[in-house]
C-alpha cells in the first residue's frame, strides 16, 4: 500500500501534466492566456481532490490484489 506521502506526490505530478496541457488547451479554444490559465488551475485543484479520494478509496478494496 502507498504511504499518503507518495499518494500525493503522485497526484502532484499528475496534476502539473495536466495543467500545463490543460492551460495550452483552454488558450487554444479561448484565445487568452489569463482566462485558460484560470479554467486549468480550477480544473487541476478539482483533478487533484479527486485523484487522492480515488486513489484512498481503491487502497480499501482488496479485490485484484495478488498474496504473495
Amino acid at each position: 500500500m502507498d504511504t499518503n506521502a507518495r499518494v500525493v506526490a503522485k497526484a502532484i505530478c499528475w496534476q502539473a501534466m495536466g495543467l500545463l496541457m490543460m492551460t495550452l488547451l483552454g488558450y487554444v479554444f479561448i484565445g487568452s492566456v489569463a482566462q485558460g490559465s484560470a479554467l486549468a488551475v480550477t480544473a487541476t485543484a478539482l483533478g487533484f481532490i479527486s485523484y487522492v479520494l480515488h486513489e484512498k478509496a481503491w487502497a480499501r478494496v482488496r479485490w485484484g490484489r495478488r498474496v504473495d
